[in-house]
């Protein structure tokens, strides 16, 4: 279901219960320099340099090209870097891949479960495929399954499920085998609203409950304020990486707009005061540190009637729009290639 309204989209940010990345756990995720070149000289991806330590919720966010999934598709092993080196918890991506993968669950943007399995026989399924000892089966259904909130409907056939209650089971089953870390990949693609504030909800108790550590990729502003820590990647190069709050910050001022009966006479009686207006067609614009601090002044000092006052503080996509230089590019659908890769490499453990 789309939404309705850009609005529909935005997440109450004062809720998301971020947390400062904790030194002193260890890094789980160590990227130094890695490349991609593919034929006839595409480089895909140009040196990322990154780390991510346990217990953290890390976004990479970028448009569609970015080199956002030929990162992810390397660090999980399905592609062979041209250059540079990754770790995942201390084994590297290409002389341990059997390693990475024990330690990694993967969720696709592309559905990848069996629609006429129940979602109990899918995840017996994935349990086989990952050598779940069978002592231990059924007792990890019933715990990653109530994680993701589908107990009641374990013996449902997957194609009664919507399409949030399926992308809720695909993470189930990425946790199926406790990995350390949980990519995912675009994982709320084609949701609504709603059902995606639900999915974060649940990817936020896995990593205060349980431990895991989350690695996502998305090309939504909103959804990447729901990580600790953002890294912005254009053209294969990482352009800024830090908390979503530093990176902000980074962009400049608050911007209040001031809507007056006479905005030239505002203008001049702000200036007596020592705060410069700038005229636009839409009002004056005040540039300030602490723009809702500062409405009470800016209106005292206005010397004519406010019409209007309002507060725009530096967003994502200001902090995109400052690094890259353009706004971020609309995504498009991934081809199914890098789930049926996966699904490929898991046979055979």
């Amino acid at each position: 279901m789309a939404p309705k309204s850009a609005d529909a989209l935005r997440v109450p940010v004062a809720s998301l219960q971020r947390r400062a990345p904790d030194v002193a756990q260890p890094v789980i995720v160590d990227v130094r320099g890695l490349g991609k070149t593919f034929k006839k000289g595409v480089r895909a991806v140009d040196g990322v340099h990154l780390q991510v330590r346990k217990g953290e919720i890390f976004a990479f966010l970028g448009p569609n090209g970015a080199g956002k999934s030929t990162t992810i598709k390397m660090l999980c092993t399905l592609l062979r870097p041209t250059d540079g080196k990754a770790s995942i918890a201390g084994f590297d991506i290409e002389t341990s891949p059997r390693e990475v993968r024990r330690r990694i669950g993967l969720v696709f943007q592309e559905r990848t479960l069996d629609d006429q399995l129940t979602a109990e026989q899918n995840l017996r399924f994935h349990a086989v495929l990952y050598g779940v000892p069978k002592r231990e089966v059924e007792e990890r259904i019933t715990r990653v399954l109530a994680v993701v909130g589908l107990t009641n409907r374990r013996s449902d056939r997957v194609s009664k499920y919507s399409g949030g209650m399926a992308r809720r089971l695909e993470i189930a089953r990425a946790l199926l085998h406790t990995p350390d870390i949980l990519f995912l990949d675009e994982p709320t693609v084609g949701l609504d609203p709603q059902t995606r504030a639900r999915m974060w909800a649940d990817v936020r108790r896995l990593r205060d409950e349980q431990g895991v550590t989350v690695f996502m990729t998305t090309h939504y502003m909103d959804e990447a304020e729901y990580a600790d820590r953002i890294a912005i990647i254009d053209h294969g190069r990482i352009v800024a990486l830090d908390t979503p709050a530093r990176l902000k910050a980074q962009v400049g001022l608050d911007k209040v707009l001031l809507s007056t009966a006479d905005d030239a006479k505002a203008a001049a009686a702000l200036a007596k005061k020592g705060m410069t207006a700038e005229a636009t067609a839409k009002g004056l614009v005040l540039k300030v540190p602490d723009g809702e601090a500062a409405v009470a002044r800016i209106v005292g000092a206005a010397g004519t009637g406010v019409r209007n006052v309002s507060v725009h503080k530096p967003s994502l996509d200001d902090v995109f729009m400052h690094f890259t230089g353009h706004e971020i590019r609309p995504e498009g659908a991934q081809d199914g290639a890098m789930a049926r890769a996966w699904m490929a490499s898991t046979r055979g453990r």
